[in-house]
C-alpha cells in the first residue's frame, strides 16, 4: 500500500522539489504575487496556507519552524509582522490562483498564485509623474521670478 503519498512529484528529486517550493513559498511572501504553473501553484498554495495560519500567532517557537523554510529573515519577519495580521479575521482560503493560458513552449497552464488581500503598490511610473510635474512647477516659478527681478 502506498502511503504518506499526499503531494505531487513535479518530476523532480526530493532535494530540488524541496529547494524549489521553499524559494517559490518565500517569493510569494516577498512579492505578494507569482506566476508559475498550475502544478507548482497548488503545491505552493498547501505550504503557503499553513505558515501563514502558524504566523497568526507570533512566538519563538512558531517563528523557528518558519524559518526552516524561509531563508531570508526579513521575509519572516514580514510575514508575522504584515501579513498574518491581515488575514487574523480569516480561517483559510488565504491564497488564490488566476488562470492566465497556457504557455506556446509546452502548452503547461499558467496561472497568477497571489494572497487573497494583496496591497496594491503604487506603479512607479506614477511617482515619477507627480516629481517631475513638482520639479517642472518649480523650476517655471524660479524663471518667472527670475524674470520678474531682471524688469524690475
Amino acid at each position: 500500500m502506498k502511503h504518506k503519498i499526499g503531494f505531487n512529484k513535479l518530476s523532480r528529486k526530493d532535494s530540488h522539489r524541496k529547494a524549489m517550493t521553499r524559494n517559490m513559498v518565500t517569493s510569494i511572501f516577498k512579492y505578494e504575487r507569482i506566476k508559475t504553473t498550475k502544478a507548482k501553484a497548488l503545491e505552493i498554495r498547501k505550504k503557503a496556507e499553513k505558515m501563514i495560519t502558524r504566523a497568526k500567532v507570533d512566538s519563538v517557537h512558531n517563528r523557528r519552524i518558519i524559518a526552516k523554510d524561509i531563508a531570508d529573515k526579513g521575509i519572516v519577519a514580514k510575514l508575522f509582522t504584515d501579513i498574518a495580521p491581515r488575514f487574523s479575521e480569516r480561517n483559510g482560503g488565504y491564497t488564490r490562483i488566476l488562470k492566465l493560458g497556457r504557455r506556446v513552449g509546452d502548452a503547461a497552464e499558467i496561472v497568477f498564485l497571489e494572497l487573497v488581500e494583496r496591497k496594491e503598490k503604487e506603479k512607479k511610473s506614477k511617482k515619477k509623474k507627480e516629481e517631475k510635474e513638482k520639479k517642472d512647477k518649480k523650476e517655471k516659478k524660479e524663471v518667472k521670478e527670475k524674470a520678474e527681478s531682471v524688469t524690475d
